[in-house]
């Protein structure tokens, strides 16, 4: 018996020790995997988004400012129209094949799609086929992202200990700021050191050939991982019983109703607030508020940077005031100070727009560092990656791949530069009444019925 006790575990160290380093290592690996599969799809939307007005003259007829922003948003935003039908497919996968399975075939596919926008031809080139072919890797894209955030967070959930998951999970959602921030960074980079001609014929390419080696890396680092310990547990249980699992999304829309409905609705502004503030405020800031492009790529970076921060004391706080109290916060503060602080940026300094970019950032923090651990706490194993999924990416489709156009266009029909700050506080009203019909998850073990 001792000699078999030896073999198995190091002198001096009990066998409680050893699962406890087992477990640790591998919670320490599935956060790098979550890390870097969201990092790579959050990578590729900052450089769309922060090349946007390039782009737009690169794959669009020649036409004033505002149709080709328009065009190039309606392109981003169409690419999340696949979303839904994604978060369906990836989540079936998902729960009855396995987290790992799904999350390894989603950031190869992500990964190559956005690799091969490097090589697309122009619209000086082909003509209307330039942004054909652009709309179809990006609804490639869109479909393959469809499974990444939320699978991401479900795994991680699911291996965190026990009141450390609102911590854990929070690494989703900072990987995707991480992702934004080297795209802002790569973008100046490419403005300080290329000139406009090379910046329009070839520069625009190179942030798109970086998804190749990071994808790569990514599944690697996934397909060495196992599943996660509630996914196995269930799977033990299913062959104990002689059970099949029926399909997720038929439980979903029938058992599930009121969680999908209230998850949709916390979604809603998170999805508006995080692509209004992350991705389309450079945008904002250059093309409506007259602020030099280097300028406001620098402000982007540094309110990341500490967005990144605010993320992971959010989602401590998430672990000791529960998830309903950090969401509901956050609704209230975007509907009180939304206003106010928009009406700020009009003519102000850089020093002032600066203050209110990480004033935003930290009112998105409070929603955006506690989303994704409740998304996952408030649907049970079987159905957990579906359910987060479905509803998660249902809400982008709808209000965050959309948000840069319908900010662009309410201008536009408007003349108010304050119009999207109005749609932000109506987001924040959906979001509050949603939370209002939840109840508290942190404190409770994750759900297997």
């Amino acid at each position: 018996m001792s000699a078999t006790h030896t073999a198995m575990h190091p002198p001096g160290q009990s066998p409680a020790h050893s699962s406890t380093q087992t477990d640790a290592g591998a919670l320490r690996r599935a956060a790098v995997a979550s890390f870097i599969g969201n990092f790579v799809e959050w990578f590729d939307y900052a450089a769309y988004g922060y090349l946007a007005t390039i782009i737009a003259l690169v794959f669009f007829p020649q036409t004033d400012q505002t149709t080709g922003l328009l065009a190039t948003f309606a392109v981003f935003a169409l690419s999340f129209i696949v979303r839904p039908i994604g978060g369906i497919i990836w989540g079936h996968l998902g729960d009855k094949v396995g987290r790992r399975t799904a999350l390894s075939l989603s950031i190869l596919i992500m990964s190559g799609a956005t690799f091969c926008i490097a090589f697309l031809p122009t619209y000086a080139q082909v003509g209307m086929l330039a942004p054909i072919l652009l709309l179809i890797i990006r609804l490639v894209q869109g479909f393959s992202a469809s499974g990444e955030y939320a699978g991401a967070a479900a795994f991680l959930a699911e291996y965190a200990p026990e009141g450390k998951r609102g911590l854990y999970t929070s690494i989703v959602p900072a990987s995707t700021a991480a992702g934004l921030l080297f795209g802002a960074l790569f973008v100046a980079m490419l403005h300080a050191l290329l000139s406009i001609e090379d910046l329009h014929s070839w520069g625009w390419r190179l942030p798109f050939l970086l998804a190749a080696p990071f994808g790569l890396i990514g599944r690697y680092i996934r397909l060495h991982l196992e599943d996660t310990p509630k996914f196995r547990q269930m799977e033990k249980n299913l062959e104990k019983k002689e059970q099949t699992r029926k399909v997720p999304i038929r439980e979903l829309m029938g058992k599930y109703r009121l969680k999908v409905a209230i998850a949709f609705g916390v979604t809603c502004l998170n999805a508006v607030a995080f692509y209004l503030i992350l991705s389309y405020m450079p945008t904002y800031l250059s093309a409506e508020m007259g602020m030099s492009a280097t300028d406001s790529f620098l402000a982007s970076t540094v309110s990341l940077s500490t967005y990144i921060f605010f993320i992971f004391l959010m989602g401590i706080l998430s672990d000791r005031f529960g998830r309903k109290t950090m969401l509901i916060s956050a609704s209230i503060a975007f509907i009180v100070l939304t206003i106010p602080l928009f009406s700020l940026l009009d003519s102000a300094s850089f020093a002032t727009i600066l203050l209110v970019q990480i004033a935003f950032g930290a009112l998105l923090t409070m929603n955006d560092g506690t989303l994704a651990c409740f998304l996952s706490e408030i649907f049970p194993t079987h159905v957990r990656y579906s359910g987060f999924a479905f509803s998660f990416n249902s809400a982008n489709a709808l209000f965050g791949g959309t948000a840069p156009f319908i900010a662009t266009w309410l201008i536009s029909i408007t003349g108010s530069k304050m119009a999207p700050a109005w749609y932000l506080v109506i987001a924040a009203a959906v979001a509050l009444a949603a939370m209002l019909l939840s109840h508290e998850t942190a404190h409770e073990a994750l759900a297997d019925e």
